[in-house]
């Protein structure tokens, strides 16, 4: 990353911690990443604002102010391994590639975890791993995980990915309750789940099946 990025990039984590109090391993990981990577080339002026922004097959790449907020509620500390639902542009993955030893993510939308996989080549990314599939079957070959993050918003949490995550692990989802959608954290403690609803968001609906 050139010294303009890196300014760039410090500037935005500091405008996220304004508002919303970052961790200094967060706020780092923020500082670390190169967002204009992540955006399509007609927004990258954009890159920067605290804005969500339009990216291809009808979805969009989160604010980076959200970004940072997901990354703060899955307490990432101590875990080692990390599930995301929805990689959509890998601007989330490559968050938590600063934050996990190894990152796995899946994207239905075969376009975008294409693109993702060139990001994450061209930055030189090496711990995360990508998957086209269904996010909601999980990656039980890599399974169990210390963390999983829902990058859409669900009406509930397949069974199979609670079984995928690691006793004392934690799952941050957006989930749909009523009208609103809520970001939701679940905590596995033995065989009950404790549930924590966080704060209103605004993320695009969970998809079944794979989109070529």
């Amino acid at each position: 990353m050139d010294r303009i990025t890196a300014t760039k990039t410090a500037k935005l984590a500091d405008e996220c911690h304004k508002i919303f109090s970052l961790s200094d391993s967060v706020k780092n990981a923020i500082a670390k990443t190169n967002r204009e990577e992540f955006v399509p080339s007609g927004f990258r002026h954009n890159a920067y604002k605290l804005d969500a922004l339009p990216m291809g097959s009808s979805q969009w790449i989160s604010s980076p102010l959200t970004v940072a907020k997901m990354t703060e509620y899955l307490v990432p500390k101590g875990a080692d391994r990390v599930l995301e639902i929805g990689c959509g542009s890998g601007y989330q993955a490559a968050v938590l590639s600063h934050l996990f030893r190894g990152v796995f993510t899946i994207e239905r939308i075969e376009p975008l975890i294409l693109e993702a996989k060139l990001r994450f080549r061209k930055l030189g990314i090496g711990n995360i791993h990508t998957k086209l599939d269904d996010g909601q079957n999980g990656w039980i070959q890599y399974a169990p995980f210390e963390r999983i993050l829902f990058s859409a918003t669900a009406k509930e949490i397949p069974a199979k990915l609670f079984e995928q995550l690691s006793e004392g692990g934690i799952l941050v989802a957006p989930m749909q309750v009523g009208a609103k959608q809520v970001i939701t954290r679940f905590r596995k403690v033995g065989n009950s789940l404790q549930k924590e609803e966080l704060e209103e968001c605004d993320f695009v609906p969970i998809l079944n099946g794979i989109q070529k």
